[in-house]
Order: C-alpha cells, then sequence, then structure tokens
C-alpha cells in the first residue's frame, strides 16, 4: 500500500507539471484516498461535515445501492475551495486514479479561474461544519422533530435564491458606502485631517424593493412569524446554496473543460500499451452521448475541441474564463456541432408518446438554452410582502411556457405558509390560462 500512495504522489507531481505546462492555474489541492461510504456520504452530502437530513440519507443510500449491484460509479469528488479537496476512491486502479487527478486539476483550474466563481466563498467546508454545529444545537434545544420538519419547510425552495444578490443594493434601500482606501501617510494626520467615511445614501423611503427574485434572503428577513434560530437556519441554508449556484451555472462547460484536459495530460504522461488501452476505455465511457438524457461531460468537451480547431486554444482560455453554460451554447453550439452530437427536441404528444418534434439546430440550440436558464428551476418572484394589506405573501411564476407540476405547487405552497405564516398566493398559468394558487394554513384554493 505504501509503494502504490507514494507512485501516485509521483503521479500527482507529473500531472501537475504537464498540466501547468498547459497552462493550467489551480488552486493548491489536497487528495485523499477513501473507501466508497466515505465517498458517496461526500456525494450525497455535497460538502463534508455539512448538517444531517433526511433527504441526504436518501440519496446515500440509492447512490450506495447503486454502487453495491455494479450499476454506477463514482470515481472522484472534488470540493471547491481553497486549498481544494479532491476524494479517490481506494478501489480505484492507479490508471484510473491518474485520470481522476487529471480531472479533479481541470476542474480546480475551472474554480479558481471562471467569472461566475469569482464570488465563491472559498471556506465553505468549514462554514458548512459551523452550520452543523448551530443546527445540532437548535436540535437540542428545540427538538429534532421540529428542527428537521422547519429544515423540510426551507429546503424545498432552497433553489429560489438571487444568484447575483452581490450586485444588489445594501439592505434598507442605502447604496453601499465605500470605506475609503487608507493613505500612506494617515499616520501623520490628526482625526480631523482624515477622509470621511461616507454616508449611505437613501433610494427609497421603506419597505423591501420589489419584485424580488431572492425568496430564501426575503423570507429571512421580512417573516412575520419566524423565530431568531429559525431566521438563521434559513440564512445558512441560503448561504450555502449561493456557495453551489456557480456549479449549477457551468456543469455543462465545468465536466467539458475537466475532461479536455484529461485527455490531454494523460496523453503527455508515460503509459504503458495497457494502461494506454484502459484509459482509452474509461475516457470514452466519460465523454460518451447517454441515452435519454444530455451527457454534460460529452457536450461540454465536444463543444470545447471545436472551439480549439476553430480559433485556437487561446481562446479556449478566454471561454474559461467568461463563460457560463448558457452563453457557451449560445456562443459556440454550431449547426455542424448539432449534427455531430445527434441533438434533437422531443416531446410528450397527445399524453401517449415521446416523439423527436424538432432537428433544427436553431431551435435546439434554443431549448437547451431555455432548459438551463434559472438552472432549469422555475422562476417565482415575490411580489408583493402586504398583499391585502394584511402581510400576506403573494408570489408570481415568470412563466415562460412550462407550467408547474400542481401537485408539487400547492405542496411548496404549505412550506412557504408555514415559513411566512400568513396565506401565501401563487400567480402562475394552469392550462394555459392565467391563475392564482392560495393555502391560508388549512385549505387550499385557485382562481
Amino acid at each position: 500500500m505504501d509503494r502504490e500512495v507514494a507512485e501516485l504522489e509521483r503521479a500527482i507531481e507529473r500531472i501537475w507539471e504537464v498540466g501547468r505546462g498547459f497552462g493550467l492555474d489551480p488552486f493548491p489541492t489536497n487528495f485523499e484516498i477513501v473507501p466508497s461510504t466515505v465517498m458517496y456520504e461526500i456525494g450525497s452530502y455535497a460538502l463534508p461535515g455539512r448538517y444531517s437530513h433526511w433527504s441526504f440519507g436518501k440519496a446515500y443510500h440509492r447512490m450506495k445501492t447503486m454502487y453495491d449491484f455494479g450499476l454506477s460509479r463514482i470515481y472522484e469528488v472534488v470540493i471547491n475551495a481553497n486549498p481544494s479537496y479532491g476524494f479517490l476512491l481506494e478501489t480505484n486502479s492507479l490508471l484510473q486514479n491518474k485520470l481522476v487527478i487529471a480531472h479533479v486539476m481541470g476542474h480546480v483550474d475551472f474554480f479558481k479561474n471562471n467569472a461566475w466563481f469569482a464570488q465563491t466563498n472559498r471556506r465553505m467546508v468549514d462554514d458548512a461544519a459551523t452550520h452543523a454545529r448551530r443546527i445540532s444545537e437548535y436540535e437540542f434545544q428545540h427538538g429534532r422533530k421540529v428542527v428537521e420538519r422547519f429544515l423540510d419547510a426551507v429546503l424545498s425552495i432552497e433553489e429560489h435564491v438571487d444568484p447575483d444578490a452581490f450586485l444588489k443594493r445594501a439592505p434598507n434601500g442605502t447604496t453601499a458606502p465605500k470605506t475609503p482606501r487608507p493613505g500612506r501617510y494617515d499616520d501623520l494626520l490628526a482625526a480631523h485631517e482624515l477622509p470621511a467615511a461616507p454616508v449611505a445614501t437613501a433610494t427609497r423611503d421603506e419597505g423591501p424593493e420589489l419584485p424580488e427574485k431572492d425568496l430564501l434572503g426575503f423570507i429571512a428577513t421580512h417573516s412575520p412569524v419566524l423565530e431568531p434560530w429559525q431566521r438563521d437556519v434559513v440564512a445558512m441554508i441560503r448561504e450555502e446554496m449561493l456557495y453551489f449556484v456557480p456549479q449549477l451555472r457551468t456543469k455543462t462547460i465545468n465536466e467539458g473543460w475537466a475532461s479536455f484536459w484529461h485527455s490531454r495530460i494523460m496523453r503527455e504522461l508515460d503509459l504503458s500499451d495497457d494502461e494506454h488501452l484502459e484509459f482509452a476505455e474509461l475516457h470514452a465511457g466519460v465523454v460518451s452521448p447517454h441515452t435519454g438524457q444530455l451527457n454534460p461531460y460529452f457536450v461540454g468537451y465536444r463543444i470545447l475541441e471545436d472551439i480549439e480547431r476553430r480559433f485556437g486554444r487561446e481562446r479556449l482560455f478566454e471561454v474559461r474564463e467568461v463563460e457560463s453554460d448558457v452563453s457557451l451554447l449560445r456562443n459556440y453550439l454550431t449547426e455542424e456541432l448539432c449534427g455531430e452530437l445527434d441533438l434533437f427536441v422531443y416531446e410528450l404528444v397527445d399524453e401517449e408518446e415521446w416523439t423527436i418534434t424538432e432537428k433544427r439546430w436553431e431551435r435546439v440550440r434554443d431549448q437547451l438554452v431555455a432548459n438551463m436558464t434559472n438552472f432549469g428551476f422555475p422562476y417565482i418572484e415575490v411580489a408583493d410582502g402586504d398583499y391585502h394589506g394584511n402581510r400576506e405573501l403573494f408570489l408570481r411564476h415568470r412563466f415562460e411556457g412550462s407550467e408547474l407540476d400542481l401537485r408539487y405547487a400547492r405542496k411548496t405552497l404549505e412550506n412557504c405558509q408555514t415559513l411566512w405564516g400568513r396565506p401565501v398566493h401563487l400567480e402562475t398559468v394552469v392550462d394555459g390560462e392565467p391563475t392564482t394558487l392560495r393555502y391560508d394554513g388549512s385549505e387550499h384554493s385557485e382562481d
């Protein structure tokens, strides 16, 4: 085992050397070899040391069962942090771990250099552990079932945050003041001679600015019924969701980037003939199309290959810095690529049979972009926090062609009412007609 670890350490050094030679610039990365139980625990919780909830256990059971029956396998997990963390499965072969290490290097380079990750909390691993301790304390104080039921309600709307919240104005209707930079000679000046800190300027009279996309943030700040510990829990879930948003925004390009570079790096290593064959089989499995669903590794990898072929490697690094999945598809998915990737639109016709309804490449591209807009979640915004002058919550669904699942929507309304404490309304479209769903805490209605 010690010999294998030493060989793996040499492989990491060589892979990092080759990757840097290509121009990759990742964060320092710590690798750990872990058993499948640990690998799938991290995979299901998404962060090591995260708070406990039954939904994570459900995900773990499903993923671990698939692994035990040989139906699927996680080869690696990488955590976006500085330093980053890469977890290697102890049952991987040496060649598999070499490929995984090269793949992780591509991910970490992307985390560090892509603009959408610029606002990432790089210490979220530590913060998630702190959140877990606080939630555990609340379970001790208020009862595990009480906290779990509250988490159920919060997690049902966790995706409804504003990923661009950091661009907004400061709370309470003020423009965030900029603190003056310290000068070289400030220590020589009297206190009254130093530049005065600017005063925040009001931009509206009172109340929140609406409409508001950040439903979680709005509830944490303005709910009439939440206790301090509950506001703290909502704020923690919101903070963790904002950490995951860049990964949702860049799934295709991120996996494509990691796949592109693991293929280039592995070709530069001194592999035996058997290892070359094993690598070719593994790589083909990663970047091959999937039946019935889109493989982000496959689509991202092929688009990046096409960009390098048409524009050169310098453009490739520009794409890595500024693009998200939506902009990558809009800017670089061509008619030729659509044909090569065999992309098409299929829909359920007459509620009976899934049928290919469109193969025109512009329509295919636009449908892919639409599916990825707002990360595939319905766009829900707060339209009024004092509806009817009675502190009722009015939400609006920005309808763009896809109707809500009514059973799911009604259940989510119940959770929103739990968090708000007053009747909740949701404006949407049902069967092509404008409809408002309501839940007052005891029964549902609509018109």
